[in-house]
C-alpha cells in the first residue's frame, strides 16, 4: 500500500483556492466634472440662500424695534386717540388701558381692550386699533336712550334693549317716563319690555303724527298690558287732564286711532275720564279705576261695544249710533 505523498502539486493547491480570495482585476472609477448645465442650480441654491438670511436678519430686527424700542412704548393717555364719545368720559376709557401704559403697542392685548371698553355702560359696540409707531385708536359707537326710567324718586335713562344708563352732567334729553323695573330685574326681562314700549311709540306715531308727544308716562310692569299716561286728548274742556290708558300688548295703532276718535264723547257721556281700558275685544271700559262707564263709540272705529262695570251712584249712558242705551249697574231702566 502505497503512502500518499507528503506535498500536493502547486497547481491543486491553485485550483482547490476559493474564489473570493483571488485577486480580481481593479475597476477604474471614473471621476465626474461639474457640468455647466448645473451651474444656474447653484446659483440658484445660492441667491435663495443668501435672500433667507437677510429676510431672517431683517425680521429679528423688526421684531426687536417693535417689541423693545422705546419709539413703540405706550407711556401716556395722550397716545390713546378716542372717537365717537359724547357721553361717555374719556377718563373711563384710559382706565381700561392703564395696564398697557410702559409696554409696546403691539404687545396690548386688542381684543382684551375692545371687551373691557363694551363694559362700559354707555358703551354699545367699540374697535380698537394699533397706530405706529406708538398709539392706539378707540372708536366707539355709544347707547341711544329712549326713555327716562323711574326708580324711586330718581331718574335714570334707558335704552331700547333694557340697558339703564346714568344721567350725564350735560345733554338735554325729553323722553317720557317708564317704570315697572329696575336694575334688580334680568336684562333680558328688561329688554322685552323695552321692545314692547318701541313697538307702541311707533305704531302710534304710525297711525297719527305727533302722537308720542301726547305720552307723559308707560307702566311696564305688567308685559301683557302696557299702561301708558297721555296727556292733551280731544278738543273739548278738560282735554288737558291727564288720562291713564291700558292698550294690552299689541294693535296699539288702531287703538290709539280709537281713543282719538271717541275722548269727546266718553267725556261728554261720563263727564270726566281719568282711564280708559281698550284691551277688550269689541267694547271699551271707561275709568275702570273709579268705576264709571262711558259709551258712544263713532262707527268708523274698530270697537263697536262698550263693557259695562259697576259704579256708586246711577249715571245712564247717552245713546251711540247703533248702539242700545246701557244702564250703570245697580241701576234700573226707568
Amino acid at each position: 500500500m502505497s503512502a500518499e505523498p507528503d506535498y500536493l502539486p502547486a497547481d491543486a493547491l491553485a485550483e482547490d483556492e476559493p474564489k473570493y480570495l483571488r485577486r480580481q482585476k481593479p475597476v477604474e472609477i471614473r471621476k465626474r466634472k461639474f457640468s455647466r448645465k448645473a451651474w444656474p442650480l447653484y446659483r440658484r441654491i445660492l441667491v435663495g440662500g443668501v435672500a433667507a438670511l437677510c429676510a431672517g436678519f431683517a425680521l429679528y430686527e423688526a421684531a426687536t424695534y417693535l417689541l423693545y424700542s422705546p419709539a413703540v412704548v405706550l407711556l401716556s393717555a395722550g397716545q390713546i386717540e378716542i372717537r365717537g364719545n359724547r357721553f361717555v368720559p374719556p377718563e373711563a376709557i384710559d382706565e381700561k388701558f392703564l395696564g398697557d401704559m410702559g409696554r409696546s403697542v403691539v404687545r396690548v392685548p386688542l381684543a382684551d381692550r375692545r371687551e373691557a371698553v363694551e363694559s362700559l355702560p354707555w358703551v354699545e359696540q367699540a374697535d380698537v386699533q394699533r397706530v405706529l409707531p406708538n398709539h392706539i385708536r378707540v372708536e366707539i359707537t355709544e347707547r341711544m336712550p329712549v326713555a327716562f326710567l323711574r326708580a324711586g324718586s330718581e331718574l335714570s335713562l334707558v335704552d331700547a334693549h333694557g340697558v339703564i344708563l346714568d344721567r350725564p352732567a350735560e345733554g338735554d334729553f325729553h323722553f317720557p317716563v317708564v317704570g315697572g323695573f329696575g336694575e334688580s330685574m334680568p336684562r333680558d326681562s328688561r329688554a322685552m319690555r323695552m321692545n314692547l314700549y318701541v313697538r307702541f311709540m311707533k305704531e302710534i306715531e304710525q297711525a297719527q303724527p305727533g302722537a308720542a308727544d301726547h305720552v307723559s308716562e308707560a307702566d311696564l310692569s305688567d308685559p301683557t298690558d302696557l299702561r301708558a299716561t297721555l296727556t292733551g286728548m280731544g278738543s273739548v274742556a278738560g282735554s288737558a287732564s291727564p288720562i291713564l290708558v291700558h292698550f294690552g300688548d299689541s294693535d296699539f295703532g288702531n287703538r290709539y286711532h280709537l281713543l282719538t276718535e271717541n275722548i269727546d264723547q266718553w267725556r261728554a257721556s261720563a263727564g270726566s275720564v281719568d282711564s280708559v281700558d281698550l284691551r277688550f275685544a269689541r267694547q271699551v271700559v271707561v275709568n275702570p279705576e273709579s268705576k264709571t262707564v262711558a259709551a258712544n263709540v263713532k262707527p268708523s272705529a274698530p270697537l263697536a261695544a262698550v263693557h259695562r262695570a259697576p259704579v256708586a251712584k246711577k249715571k245712564a249712558l247717552r245713546r251711540g249710533p247703533g248702539l242700545r242705551p246701557r244702564l250703570a249697574a245697580g241701576s234700573m231702566p226707568g
